[in-house]
């Protein structure tokens, strides 16, 4: 698959991510490379038995201070040859695997625990809708998500 194609998947992914994340993301790149360098999966400590599909880069919103500012933006990588590879090449499986992927690194940029986001990916894997889309409460914690709320 070209990148130019990969790349239309990702922005028809991007339109199923649940409004409650969607609308709170700020400055936030999304970047698209074939695959994860050996020296970053050996920091990571992936074993060749593991993909890495997605990479978040950044300080998630719980952790900014009040003079948290100009700072260039949060980075989401999505490894294309690892989601295409995981996906066996299927153009569907490839927009959920995308999805799934980017959902997950959102739930890193929010601040989110290994759980909320593991369950928020299972309702998206299932097609279920977010039951607190329209809440504006991404972390499900009482908080806004909003540096200094």
């Amino acid at each position: 698959m070209s990148r130019d194609e990969f790349r239309a998947l990702v922005e028809e992914a991007i339109d199923t991510i649940p409004r409650r994340f969607a609308r709170k993301i700020r400055n936030v790149a999304i970047v698209i490379e074939d695959q994860p360098s050996g020296e970053l999966l050996e920091e990571m400590e992936i074993g060749p038995d593991e993909t890495l599909l997605g990479l978040y880069q950044g300080v998630p919103l719980p952790e900014r201070g009040f003079g948290y500012g100009n700072q260039l933006p949060d980075r989401i990588t999505l490894f294309q040859v690892s989601i295409e590879e995981d996906a066996d090449h299927n153009e569907d499986e490839i927009i959920t695997a995308i999805g799934e992927t980017l959902i997950h690194e959102l739930g890193h940029y929010f601040g989110m625990s290994e759980e909320q986001i593991m369950a928020i990916e299972e309702r998206y894997w299932r097609g279920e809708p977010d039951p607190e889309d329209g809440a504006e409460d991404p972390q499900g914690d009482g908080s806004s998500g909003e540096p200094g709320a």
